[in-house]
């Protein structure tokens, strides 16, 4: 007996999805849809607009799923090509916003080349690792880090010290999963120390106006700091069972800027408080969780070093964004993941999930 029309898409539809990892990314969207229509003052203009690019990052992460990884890894070097080109052309032709040349007009539309390379650099240097797996040796390490920092100083030089955080990471990521030594590790945070100095007359004024305001927020209340004292006000005064849906005073009173992208997570904090913060940990930790459960059940060294990429990238963005709004790292553009407002973000994600994904239906 043949099975039901629909019961053969459903399997058609499910075969390369990860059952546990859509569950965990499904309970957090439905949580950003809850935050964010209170955060945008209940209106569905955004919720309209994040369906949208969610539709479309579902259909593309469906599609990278049921792909093999062996597939995806032949695109690994254009991929690279073409985000440092673009990266180029941002340097020569972007669009400048707000001070920062981040943009670049492609007719239909604009695009953020930074967003392409922070899945493109861990997907060449995962097909660089695998392609001299045999024949590993320190060199091999030298080139690796020299295919991080072209498109790292391209990000930097925007700037975008978010982008490229989280660009130069996603690399570090890959070379650590790749076997790089602990000696090489220390010996590099040693170095990045002492040349603190250097890197501090190296940046631009208002990033060393952030650094001194994550030290002292009150030195500038009105100005630097009001990004900070705002987050931190609306995070304590959501106690340990928050004020409630929509009632938050700090959200709806307009205190807190950017409350639909960068900052949306003091909304959250504020009407869900200490309960609610420890539920969204912990989804993101059975996300990150079930990602390294991937990486040790990957049965090549390209999906391995992809796939534990992909997790720790998904980390720094959770920790990068909750750590700016809670006052311990400086402010910097890294949006909450799957959380926050914003089509290129959201597609990033949804794009890193369904390659995490494929490697998982390799395994199975």
């Amino acid at each position: 007996m043949q099975p039901h029309p629909l019961k053969r898409l459903w399997s058609f539809v499910k075969t390369p999805l990860d059952g546990p990892l859509m569950l965990f990314l499904a309970i957090i969207y439905a949580l950003s849809l809850v935050v964010l229509y209170s955060a945008s003052n209940q209106s569905f203009y955004r919720l309209d607009d994040k369906f949208v690019y969610t539709a479309i990052g579902l259909v593309v992460m469906w599609g990278l799923a049921y792909l093999r990884p062996q597939t995806l890894m032949h695109f690994a070097p254009p991929i690279y090509a073409a985000g440092v080109l673009l990266l180029l052309g941002v340097h020569f032709f972007g669009i400048t916003v707000n001070g920062s040349t981040r943009w670049l007009n492609v007719g239909v539309t604009r695009i953020q080349p930074s967003e392409i390379m922070k899945i493109a650099l861990p997907m060449m240097l995962a097909w660089y690792f695998q392609k001299n797996e045999l024949s590993l040796r320190w060199w091999h390490y030298i080139v690796a880090a020299a295919l991080i920092a072209v498109p790292g100083a391209l990000i930097l030089k925007q700037p975008d010290l978010g982008s490229a955080t989280l660009v130069m990471a996603s690399g570090f990521f890959v070379l650590f999963f790749a076997g790089l030594s602990w000696k090489v590790i220390f010996g590099g945070l040693a170095l990045f120390g002492a040349s603190l100095p250097v890197v501090w007359n190296l940046m631009h004024d208002y990033q060393r106006r952030r650094v001194l305001t994550l030290l002292d927020p009150t030195q500038d209340p009105l100005g630097d700091g009001y990004h900070i004292i705002q987050s931190m006000i609306a995070i304590g005064s959501g106690g340990p069972w928050g004020k409630g849906w929509l009632n938050g005073t700090q959200t709806h009173l307009d205190y807190i800027p950017e409350r639909t992208t960068d900052f949306i997570f003091a909304v959250y904090s504020e009407e869900f408080g200490l309960i609610g913060n420890l539920v969204l940990l912990a989804l993101y930790l059975l996300v990150i969780s079930r990602g390294l459960m991937i990486t040790l059940r990957a049965p090549t060294l390209y999906g391995r070093l992809m796939a534990g990429a992909l997790t720790l990238t998904f980390f720094t963005y959770a920790f990068v964004n909750m750590g700016m709004v809670a006052g311990i790292l400086p402010v910097v553009g890294v949006p909450l993941p799957l959380v926050s407002y914003g089509g290129t973000a959201t597609l990033t994600i949804l794009i890193a999930m369904g390659m995490l994904m494929s490697i998982a239906s390799q395994r199975r």
